[in-house]
């Protein structure tokens, strides 16, 4: 169909032409056929929706034509687009083939001459020539190593002849080649030719070696190897085959090591070649339950193939002491332990494993962590059941008989240990912060657990949940790398992983005491969710006992910390570390640069003084001794400043007391229920060294403050009798508070409540002294009396001396009755 045509297809219809002709066909029907009209109105529209229909469909149709006819167009061009550069590229090609075909004699770029093709068919000739010899010499080699294994399976007893032959036929080759690159200045071909032949003769001893295992190998199998062997009550056949499989296998190796000592050093890891062939059906079995596709190969249980390997160790060994042990007694390997060194041929079977196993553990910290710690259980074991390289091939030629372990397979590779300490510090950090993060992080622990699982640890100390768990965690951390063999491993460890933790919990505390002492907060600013408010005020919560608390609560979790970092220290695992760490030069140097160990010194004899933990006990008892001091400023200040209003009101007048009844001022009780609540929350609290310390010093204070106030700087008001009694009663009363507050201290301990205020309970002893009482003060302190005897007599007076003659001469003169 022409493009006009279907343009004039596609046009829309004429409206109006349409109109004027079914009008014209209306007015052309009579009245009277309106029903024939009416079937043709529904002829019509029944082909009107067919035809709009067909429509439709012609034009889905003609848009999938167009598309399909687009893509078909775009792929000819496309095809006509590469068949033109293909066709261009030929051409260059077919160029550059015809000018390298042109004779580089000739000047006119004709065909190669005669002369040409003969000195290349010449050389291609001597090229041939040399393949030829290369491939007889591969071929002879290849023959002698046949006849070497087929002798070593057929002749008995066993023959090396055809071996022999083949160390000579490559020796002479080595040689000539050697001879004839001296000569020409050509090594590659001939250096290529001796290595195959070198790495043919060792393959052909190995597949010697494998022909007599596989004959030791199907005896085993009549003995049911590898299950548990009982070699006694197998046949006399069965034992008579083994032996002689047994022995086979032990000459040749014989026989390889008086051949090879001048061509191939010794190598730790040449096993005897019979236990090495017993060791294969364990192989095999171990791929089949570890590396194939059964549910017992699994990431997460490493310890199942740990167990299968030292199970096989530990079934076996009957067997390898009485029967293969016997068979080494006969030989030249009677100094090899069959048992150690079946179990040493094991271990590549774990270290291939455990190598495949990394690239899929290392995306998984905690498998990771698993992994190696079921290796060090494993190393572990082993060495409880005896093993060690004595007694096996490897230990005939290793300087340190000492066996590093199968898990040096993973730790001895640097990147694999890195990544195992950054998991497990990780994993330690996120355990600390939830630590801290806890809502009863910084609530005091009733129980008394923790010293019982460390009984050197201070009974009487009850921690915080946070120091407590601190604890743990940093005890866990230490049985995580405890059985790590190499000291820098372990430093690594402690620097990274522990010390972190113990440097963080005490930044934690120094931060919660500075913002209580510089921003008048609690110490849940520094601490959030634990030494902490609620947003109540900020005065209440530093304030009385409450804030006290809250200070008891730093001084307790670093007290605890500091007590257990000294356990620490004197374990053995800790002084060993510190002391490889001073004799070592590299593990000094890397602890001199962490400010949280103490500085190293070079003791490659002696043992170093001090222990590990010796810099951060001293961090700590640092931060013990501030909160003291600032718990002893807290109670005083706040004592001192409850006891203003009745230091203000000492000069009014009082009612007549007698001496069996003294009537106390209302002022002061305030400030001795404060002091008492003080006290009796520190005792409860801390232990009771602790709270002595904090009690004498706030004691000595408030002692002198108020001798000061209350009696030496009182004022030009002068005391009456009844007053000095008061004054007396008065001090009395601060004791006996104490003692009732300090509970069980105070009653076993009653020289050390009175101690600190014996000066001012010498001065109310003075000041309400009456009759001959304060006639022999008087008359001692002003008269002509030398000291030594003033102090004797006042001795017997007042019941001390801590006064100086002075200080009793101006408490006497505040009395309204003193002349002097």
């Amino acid at each position: 169909m022409a493009a006009l045509q279907i343009q004039e297809l596609l046009k829309p219809a004429n409206i109006e032409v349409s109109r004027r002709q079914a009008l014209d066909k209306l007015n052309s029907w009579n009245s009277r056929d309106i029903a024939s009209l009416a079937a043709v109105v529904d002829s019509a529209r029944t082909q009107r929706d067919s035809l709009q229909s067909s429509l439709a469909e012609s034009e889905r149709n003609l848009d999938a034509l167009i598309a399909e006819t687009r893509t078909s167009v775009s792929e000819h061009l496309h095809s006509a687009q590469e068949l033109s550069l293909l066709r261009h590229s030929l051409a260059d090609e077919l160029s550059s083939l015809t000018s390298e075909l042109v004779s580089s004699m000739s000047d006119d770029q004709r065909t190669p001459t005669l002369l040409e093709d003969i000195e290349s068919m010449h050389r291609n000739l001597k090229e041939l020539e040399s393949i030829k010899a290369y491939v007889q010499v591969v071929q002879q080699a290849l023959k002698l190593s046949e006849s070497a294994v087929e002798e070593i399976r057929t002749v008995n007893p066993i023959s090396v002849s055809k071996y022999e032959s083949l160390q000579v036929f490559v020796s002479s080759v080595t040689t000539t080649c050697s001879q004839v690159s001296e000569v020409t200045g050509q090594l590659n071909g001939g250096l290529r030719l001796v290595s195959y032949l070198e790495e043919l003769e060792e393959r052909t001893w190995s597949n010697m070696r494998d022909a007599l295992s596989a004959v030791l190998l199907s005896v085993l199998e009549k003995l049911q190897w590898p299950m548990l062997v009982n070699f006694f009550s197998a046949s006399e056949e069965d034992r008579k085959a083994f032996q002689m499989a047994f022995l086979d296998l032990l000459r040749l190796q014989e026989i390889g090591e008086r051949m090879h000592t001048s061509t191939k050093a010794k190598s730790e890891k040449d096993g005897l070649y019979p236990i090495q062939a017993l060791v294969q059906p364990i192989s095999l079995r171990f791929k089949y339950h570890f590396e194939g596709s059964r549910q017992t190969n699994r990431l997460d249980k490493p310890e199942w193939y740990f167990t299968h390997i030292l199970d096989a160790s530990h079934k076996h060994r009957p067997f390898m002491e009485d029967v293969v042990q016997k068979l080494l007694s006969t030989t030249k390997y009677r100094d090899i332990n069959a048992w150690a060194e079946f179990t040493y041929s094991l271990l590549p079977i774990l270290a291939r494993h455990l190598r495949k196993s990394m690239p899929s553990l290392l995306p998984h910290p905690p498998l990771l962590a698993h992994t190696i710690y079921q290796a060090l259980s494993f190393d572990a074991a082993m060495k409880e059941e005896g093993f060690s390289l004595a007694g096996t091939m490897a230990g005939r030629y290793a300087e340190d008989k000492a066996w590093e372990g199968i898990s040096e397979v993973v730790l001895g590779r640097k990147a694999w240990f890195e990544h195992w300490v950054e998991g497990e510090r990780q994993f330690a950090l996120d355990q600390y912060h939830e630590i801290i993060g806890s809502p009863d992080a910084w609530l005091i622990a009733d129980d008394d657990t923790s010293s019982e699982e460390s009984p050197a640890v201070n009974r009487e100390l009850r921690p915080t949940n946070s120091a407590r768990r601190l604890k743990s965690l940093v005890e866990q951390v230490t049985d995580r790398y405890t059985p790590i063999p190499q000291f820098s491993q372990r430093a690594r460890f402690l620097i990274h992983v522990q010390l972190p933790l113990l440097e963080m919990y005490h930044g934690r505390i120094a931060s919660s005491l500075d913002a209580f002492e510089t921003l008048s907060s609690t110490l849940v600013r520094a601490v959030p969710g634990a030494l902490s408010g609620d947003g109540r005020d900020k005065g209440r919560l530093t304030s009385g006992v409450e804030g006290v608390m809250r200070l008891c609560k730093a001084l307790v979790s670093a007290k605890f910390v500091s007590d257990a970092m000294e356990v620490w220290g004197e374990d053995v695992f800790f002084l060993e570390l510190w002391a490889e760490i001073n004799r070592r030069a590299s593990l000094r140097v890397r602890a001199e640069t962490h400010p949280a160990l103490p500085d190293p010194k070079d003791m490659s004899t002696e043992a170093p003084d001090g222990t590990i933990f010796e810099e951060l006990i001293q961090q700590y008892e640092k931060l013990v001794s501030r909160a003291e001091d600032i718990i002893v400023q807290q109670v005083y200040g706040e004592v001192e400043g409850t006891l203003k209003a009745h230091l203000l009101s000492q000069g009014e007048p009082s009612p007549d007391p007698s001496a069996s009844n003294i009537v106390i001022s209302p002022t002061l009780l305030p400030a001795l229920s404060l002091l008492s609540s003080h006290l009796s929350f520190l005792e409860r609290t801390l232990p009771h060294g602790t709270v002595l310390s904090i009690y004498r010093h706030v004691a000595a204070r408030l002692s002198t403050h108020i001798l000061q106030r209350t009696i030496l700087y009182r004022g030009h008001h002068r005391l009456t009798l009844e007053e000095g009694k008061v004054i007396h009663g008065e001090c009395r009363l601060w004791v006996e508070t104490c003692r009732q507050a300090l509970g069980s201290i105070g009653t076993s301990s009653k020289g050390r409540v009175e101690a600190p205020w014996r000066r001012l309970l010498e001065a109310g002893q003075t000041i309400g002294a009456e009759g001959e009482r304060w006639d022999g003060i008087v008359q001692a302190s002003f008269g002509p009396m030398k000291d030594s005897a003033w102090e004797a007599r006042m001795a017997e007076l007042v019941d001390g001396t801590e006064l100086s003659r002075e200080e009793v001469c101006m408490i006497a003169k505040t009395r309204t009755d003193c002349d002097h």
